[in-house]
């Protein structure tokens, strides 16, 4: 069986939620806030996507 050559040279692509824009760990804590605090179940996707970015940077 011949060898079989991979090229690691391509970065992989990013864990982080697609639909979150680039925020500090601070400013996504207190969008999170914010968007808890409003009770508003239309912003649920938002906070889902806020989370898993959280969740991302603490693993």
């Amino acid at each position: 069986m011949p060898d079989i050559l991979v090229d690691r040279s391509h970065m992989a692509p990013s864990i982080l939620p697609a639909d979150v824009p680039e925020l500090s760990d601070d400013e996504c804590l207190a969008c999170l806030a914010r968007a808890v605090e409003a009770h508003d179940s239309a912003r649920l996707d938002e906070v889902a996507a806020l989370i898993g970015r959280l969740a991302v940077t603490i693993e």
